[in-house]
């Protein structure tokens, strides 16, 4: 068997944008032969996968998957709406999410290796899924909880996806956190998790914000004042200082101790988040075509 070298690999990268792991199998399968593999990743469809990759892709579907304590949320990601919902790239995310809790790994790296039932690893079946829904695809991003306390994995509409463990309490109630967490998106889970840096940033705004008149109390009454304000905009960013969704007259936190229950951690992905989005402007660009 011929030995492939790094400098084939990229010149056959280069002649047909395939990922990197494509080009070194089909150099293989042609021991060494670069025309060879370049018409072997043109027949199947891979030759121009790769180019799609600097496309953006913010649009997609979150995956979710659990079996008792163990669960997961994976999200891949597709460039239109329109391709989430093709089979192609739903039977892809439904064996990447089942490969993601059976194999144990708890990022996406190493996600990318895992072998799926059709025989390729997560990152050679997503190549082939690009060729065939002629979209950027990519598995962004994935979130693990494997714990003996209850565990709740929620999904919201395929776009927002959460864990919870929680200490105590049942799986109805973590279920239902679940759901709180999916609809509220607190930042963080109790007071004490917030930032220094957040609560000071806080008192000087409202300290900025009062009146001359205000400022002029005496320390330990301006003291109270701000301290209110900061304790409800504490409240607002805390998971257990936010009315409970399923129960409004309660704060989550009051809904824990009802029920002897803690919760422990808690993650919520949302589709596409954090990813700048280009905007088209055909008219605009139509407009430009015209003038040249």
């Amino acid at each position: 068997m011929a030995d492939i070298t790094a400098s084939q690999v990229k010149e056959l990268r280069e002649r047909t944008g395939a990922g990197m792991m494509e080009c070194k199998k089909a150099l293989t399968e042609t021991a060494g032969d670069i025309d060879a593999a370049a018409e072997a990743l043109r027949k199947s469809g891979l030759a121009k996968a790769d180019k799609k990759a600097g496309r953006v892709a913010a649009e997609g579907r979150m995956m979710m998957a659990q079996d008792g304590g163990k669960a997961v949320l994976v999200e891949i990601n597709s460039e239109t709406d329109f391709v989430a919902k093709d089979d192609n790239f739903l039977d892809f995310a439904n064996a990447v999410v089942d490969a993601a809790l059976a194999s144990g790994v708890a990022d996406v790296e190493a996600l990318k290796s895992v072998a799926l039932p059709s025989g390729g690893t997560v990152e050679e079946t997503r190549a082939a899924v690009i060729a065939k829904v002629g979209e950027n695809v990519q598995v962004r991003r994935m979130a693990r909880i494997d714990s003996n306390n209850n565990v709740a994995a929620y999904l919201h509409g395929g776009k927002i996806g959460v864990l919870v463990e929680l200490a105590g309490g049942d799986a109805e109630l973590a279920r239902g956190v679940a759901m709180h967490i999916a609809a509220m998106n607190p930042p963080y889970n109790k007071a004490a998790d917030v930032p220094a840096d957040f609560v000071a940033k806080e008192k000087e705004i409202e300290l900025a914000k009062m009146s001359e008149k205000d400022k002029a109390k005496p320390a330990e009454i301006l003291e109270k004042i701000i301290g209110g304000k900061i304790a409800k905009i504490v409240n607002e960013v805390c998971l257990y200082g936010q009315p409970y969704v399923l129960n409004t007259d309660q704060t989550v936190e009051q809904a824990m101790k009802a029920a002897g229950a803690d919760v422990v951690s808690f993650t919520r992905l949302a589709v596409g988040e954090g990813i700048e989005k280009v905007v088209e402007d055909y008219a605009a660009e139509v407009a430009k075509a015209m003038q040249v």
